[in-house]
């Protein structure tokens, strides 16, 4: 961290309200029908504070925490991604006219938004997007318009649950990169100080405007123990090699134990913080003068999700399952060069019957697939 030149704060109100001032919209992490989820905060006061959560294979409850932390909690249920990929939006409409027809595109008002609370795996979940939004050839303009002008302010883990395996995946519990400020919060042993760093030039500039005085070296080591701490929490492990074994294992035995308990209802894909595929819906008045198209979110769980004109290429759960595991582990990193989980634990946690893909590709990289002729020869 030393070359971050990391200060300190004594107290998060000076950060969201400088931020406010300074003219951004913050949005930071909020409690919302039993969950914690980002949404925007007029101050600090607003930012749950308090409560630390508890998941397993599908389960989610939130419980009293420590009153001197503000980000004990993990993973919500969402994380940033519909800040910046809306889950519906208007693409276009049109209007005809008596003697003219005209289309108006609809793009995003460039307003600052600060995200605070960003963990290191959603940042990774950002990369992702960035390079799936910003591919040769396409640049998708309404993504870019809110990620150029958005702050991030991540915030490094104090604890992992016990759905998270970001460590094993190479994406956090520890934020290195792709943030404009990282916060760690040293908690009631160093007086309730905050330890910030900076990113970007940017961040360099917000941290010294809220800044304190510089960290101690005691302050130092007891951030990088903190997410050392969070790290050694996590008890599970994605297997090395996964990818490999995935481009194998198409016919493996383990997609029709899965398929009978996967419901196909998409809670996966929706929770996913690097999903990002979606359908267009036309719509028209009845008069037939104006027309819209909408993009909206969609999932390869969904039935028609591949429909051609001859039906369904993927009819059955097996082959939904297989596909969405097969291209987030193995085949995204023939798209986009990595991995398309980033270890969240969120798919886990949300699984109305707990399927846990850690645990499915377990069982895969442990027996390797069976060819038919040689189960027909056993």
């Amino acid at each position: 961290m030393s070359d971050r030149d990391p200060q300190v704060i004594s107290d998060l109100g000076a950060l969201v309200a400088h931020l406010l001032a300074a003219g951004w919209s913050v949005v930071a992490p909020r409690l919302r029908d039993g969950a914690i989820v980002p949404g925007p905060v007029a101050n600090a006061q607003e930012i749950t504070r308090g409560w630390r959560d508890s998941s397993s294979p599908g389960h989610y409850r939130l419980e009293p925490g420590r009153s001197d932390l503000w980000f004990e909690h993990t993973a919500g249920p969402q994380g940033w991604k519909p800040w910046l990929f809306p889950a519906r939006e208007r693409l276009w409409s049109a209007r005809r006219d008596v003697d003219a027809f005209s289309i108006t595109e609809d793009l995003p008002e460039a307003g600052k938004t600060a995200f605070i609370g960003v963990r290191a795996c959603d940042l990774s979940a950002l990369g992702v997007h960035d390079r799936v939004f910003g591919q040769p050839g396409f640049v998708e303009p309404r993504y870019w318009r809110r990620r150029e002008s958005a702050l991030i302010v991540a915030v490094q883990c104090s604890r992992s649950a016990e759905t998270c395996f970001c460590a094993s995946m190479g994406t956090g519990p520890r934020a290195e990169l792709g943030f404009d400020v990282a916060l760690t919060e040293l908690g009631a042993a160093h007086d309730g100080a905050i330890l910030l760093e900076s990113g970007s030039d940017h961040g360099r500039a917000v941290v010294a405007a809220v800044s304190d005085r510089p960290a101690s070296e005691r302050e130092r080591l007891a951030a990088l123990a903190i997410s050392a701490g969070a790290e050694r929490m996590q008890c599970r492990r994605m297997p090395v090699g996964i990818a490999a074994c995935l481009r194998e294992a198409g016919e493996h035995p383990r997609w029709d134990d899965v398929a009978e308990r996967c419901l196909a209802c998409t809670n996966c894909t929706m929770v996913c913080p690097t999903c990002f595929c979606s359908d267009v819906e036309d719509v028209s008045d009845l008069s037939g003068e104006r027309s819209e198209r909408w993009r909206v979110w969609d999932s390869c769980f969904n039935g028609e999700f591949t429909r051609l004109h001859g039906g369904e290429v993927r009819r059955s759960t097996r082959s939904r399952y297989r596909q969405w595991m097969t291209h987030k582990l193995s085949s995204w990193h023939d798209q986009f060069g990595s991995s398309g989980c980033v270890g969240c634990g969120r798919c886990i946690a949300w699984c109305p019957v707990g399927i846990d893909i850690v645990a499915e590709a377990v069982a895969i990289a442990a027996e390797p697939a069976v060819s038919e002729d040689e189960r027909g020869d056993s």
